[in-house]
């Protein structure tokens, strides 16, 4: 399992170089954040686009104005063009590269909108028992294409991606319980069962993250996911935009607790 560290202490290391993989599992307690950096010209639709599909695309956090770096009420010294373990790069709508940070990419226009992300649920799904096979397998959660149409907004349109975790068909019950007390991080699963039913040819090979094992009498359970916006900024073809690279998140100072609908 992951070490113990705060989300500050991650970031720390995170800006240093010291961290580059998932941020899956660490931190427990702390909301992570999926991220998309987008010109002012963009800016309004893609805020469209989220409000328009709020479970994949739920809105926990954005600059203050355009051209802010710092997101003083996400946490402690947040640099959003830093604090991030692997960032992706589009111009004109096509990934062109990775980097672990984003300083000469940035622009006096640029705006970040930072999404709520399945790993904040994960937490209240260990206390309950469930087992989450990307933690227990230590890689990245499997996030898939979908035939889940998104609302469109102007330039940005596109289908849903999913993250799936396995389970047996009663903890896929109870899942859903738990996570509809957190919709500002995707709520309950959209669907579980045949992946097929969601446009899914094969369940072992994602389009992001990794394949893990679903043993025999389990079921795949399947989330709207953050990578949402990656296939939506596909079709909008901004002339740059900066995301995450998948299961690398922004981990902020926010409580989980502060996302539960108790």
């Amino acid at each position: 399992m992951p070490v113990s560290l705060s989300p500050y202490a991650l970031r720390q290391q995170i800006r240093q170089g010291s961290f580059t993989g998932n941020t899956s599992g660490y931190c427990a307690g702390y909301v992570q954040g999926n991220l998309a950096i987008l010109p002012k010209a963009f800016a309004d639709e893609f805020l469209m686009f989220c409000q328009l599909n709020p479970k994949p695309c739920p809105i926990i956090g954005m600059s203050a104005n355009p051209g802010e770096f710092m997101l003083p009420d996400l946490g402690q010294d947040i640099d959003i063009r830093r604090d991030i373990p692997r960032y992706r790069i589009y111009e004109d709508g096509k990934l062109t590269s990775e980097v672990t940070d984003v300083v000469e990419y940035w622009q006096d226009d640029m705006v970040a909108f930072l999404l709520g992300c399945s790993f904040s649920f994960e937490e209240a799904l260990i206390a309950d028992g469930l087992e989450i096979r990307n933690i227990t397998e230590q890689v990245n959660v499997p996030m898939y294409r979908t035939n889940i149409a998104c609302k469109s907004a102007g330039r940005f349109s596109g289908t849903t991606v999913v993250s799936m975790r396995p389970m047996k068909p009663a903890d896929a019950i109870r899942a859903i319980q738990i996570c509809s007390r957190f919709p500002s991080v995707h709520g309950a699963p959209l669907h579980f069962g045949d992946p097929a039913a969601i446009g899914i040819s094969d369940i072992n090979h994602p389009d992001f993250g990794d394949a893990v094992t679903i043993n025999e009498g389990e079921v795949p359970v399947f989330w709207a996911c953050g990578v949402t916006p990656q296939v939506a900024i596909e079709s909008a073809r901004p002339p740059i935009c900066i995301t995450h690279s998948p299961g690398h998140m922004l981990v902020t100072d926010l409580p989980n607790s502060r996302l539960a609908i108790l």
